[in-house]
């Protein structure tokens, strides 16, 4: 499995409309469902109001086939998505390592 890792921080007065587009069923996962290999999104919250997302797909090659394909439509949700976010930030792109046999 490949994960990508981002932290944002919200502005004060957007915190409801960045979890709706950031959350499991929100605009970004609606748009990643639309490609192969997707696996899901989780949002996380800290008490310091900052928020962790966490995409997974089935490979890597299935994300940047994804991002290939759909590339003018993921800027113009990035595009549309910056004015919720004071700060973003890329945490690391990650491998699965160590599955054999997990249940």
């Amino acid at each position: 499995m490949f994960t990508i890792i981002w932290k944002f921080r919200p502005r004060k007065d957007a915190a409801a409309s960045f979890e709706a587009a950031y959350g499991p069923s929100g605009d970004w996962a609606e748009f990643f469902r639309t490609g192969t290999g997707y696996l899901g999104t989780e949002l996380l919250r800290s008490k310091d109001g900052s928020y962790v997302t966490i995409d997974r797909w089935r490979t890597e090659a299935d994300f940047e086939r994804f991002r290939e394909r759909w590339a003018g439509e993921y800027a113009l949700l990035d595009r549309a998505c910056e004015a919720l976010t004071d700060e973003e930030t890329p945490i690391g792109r990650f491998e699965t390592v160590g599955t054999e046999g997990v249940v």
